[in-house]
Order: structure tokens, then sequence, then C-alpha cells
């Protein structure tokens, strides 16, 4: 099976074995006119591919672990693009975004959510899982993706990214800004690393860039809805 895709502003050509794929990518097709246009990425998943991914611990079935291989080819790819994975949640307010961070079970997504409460229909969910970010000599980007969490919200837009929040858990909700240095053993964690030699500092180069183009923050908080009150007024200068 074939579909064309506009992912992250590139014209996506996947080629796929099975038709999960087609159905994640829903709402992120390419116009009848980009589809025309020459192909930035062309993903092409072979049954060596799917068997690459599988686990023997985890039993699903191979259009899961398709839905892997062509995630693991298609960040690759978007390297020669300026553009990396990135794991976390992000929201944009007023034309501005924030990127939530943490390892997995902190409570990102439970977070964002929250400035959906406090701050009603001036908030759009960029990505809830695995956004796009850009990084060139007009700034940095966030973009949503079809990669975008359990509860699979996302929006297929670009925004400028304000600043990187890395989040704990906490009794009381406090936020203050940290250095590049305090912040960048936490975010590479949280970046997408590719194989091999050359690519690996293609991306260092950009998360490099993009620490010392952001505003970097460190939040401690709970689960009430004041957490984000705290998190928007402190990214605010508030």
């Amino acid at each position: 099976m074939i579909g064309y895709y506009k992912i992250a502003d590139r014209l996506v050509r996947i080629e796929s074995l099975y038709p999960k794929i087609h159905k994640y990518c829903h709402g992120y097709e390419a116009s009848p006119a980009d589809a025309e246009a020459p192909v930035d990425i062309d993903v092409k998943i072979l049954t060596s591919d799917i068997e690459r991914e599988k686990k023997d611990d985890e039993d699903f079935p191979d259009s899961y672990w398709e839905l892997l291989a062509v995630h693991r080819k298609l960040s690759t790819a978007m390297l020669d693009f300026d553009t990396f994975l990135f794991h976390g949640s992000c929201v944009a307010v007023d034309g501005e975004a924030f990127l939530f961070t943490a390892p997995s079970g902190t409570g990102k997504s439970t977070h964002a959510r929250l400035w959906k409460k406090y701050l009603g229909e001036k908030v759009i969910m960029v990505n809830d899982d695995k956004p796009f970010i850009r990084v060139d000599d007009s700034g940095v980007f966030v973009y949503g993706t079809p990669f975008n969490g359990k509860h699979r919200l996302a929006t297929d837009i670009c925004v400028p990214l304000k600043a990187v929040c890395l989040l704990s858990r906490g009794e009381t909700n406090e936020i203050s800004r940290v250095s590049q240095k305090e912040a960048y053993p936490s975010l590479i964690k949280q970046t997408y690393r590719p194989e091999t030699t050359e690519q690996l500092a293609k991306t260092m180069a950009l998360l490099d860039r993009l620490t010392f183009s952001v505003e970097l923050y460190t939040l401690s908080c709970n689960m009430d809805v004041d957490a984000a009150r705290v998190a928007y007024e402190g990214m605010h200068g508030k």
C-alpha cells in the first residue's frame, strides 16, 4: 500500500505491507497537487524492517511493528531537513508552543490537559507524545505528527517553540529557569537518537542549537489545575 502525506512540512511517501500505518496517518494526507510534487522522504517497508523491530517478550501483530519501522525511518530521514523527533507533550497558546518532557509515567499528558482546563479554548494540543522539532536559521519550530501517543491528541500545525519545561512530581507547584548545562542530560534522554555516528552528531547539533535558542525550565508540580497556572505564568515572566 502506498500513501502520500505532509508531515513537518515535508512530502512523505509511505509504502507499507499493511494498511494500519495509513489509518494512523489520517489527517496528514497530502493534497492531490502536493502528491504530484517531488517526494522529500520516501519510506518503504520490507519484511526485514518489521522483523528488526520485534521484541521477543512482546506479542503484537506485524502491523504494529510496521508502525515502529515507519517511525524509525521517518525520524532518521527528517534529520536531512534540520528536524528531529522529541519525546514530550506540547501545547500552543497565542501562537507560542510550550513543550513538557519527563520520563514516561511522570504526568506530561496530564499536565498538558491541565493547561486546557486552566486556559480553555486558548490552548491547542500540538502533540501529546512525539512532536518533530525543526531548528534552523529562522528559529525553532514544533510540529504536530501522527505519532501522538495513546490518547491520539495532536494538531497538524507548526508553532514557534518558546520554552521547554522539565517536569517532576511534587507536593507543591514551583517553576524555575535552568541553564543549558543543567537541562541537557535530561533533554538528551528524551531525544530520538539514530544509529549512525554521523546522524547522531547531527541530532546533537540540533539539540544544542535548541537549548541555546529557547527558554528552559524545571517544574515540580502536583496534578491540580494550579500547576498549569504556575507553569503558564512562570514561563511568561509573571
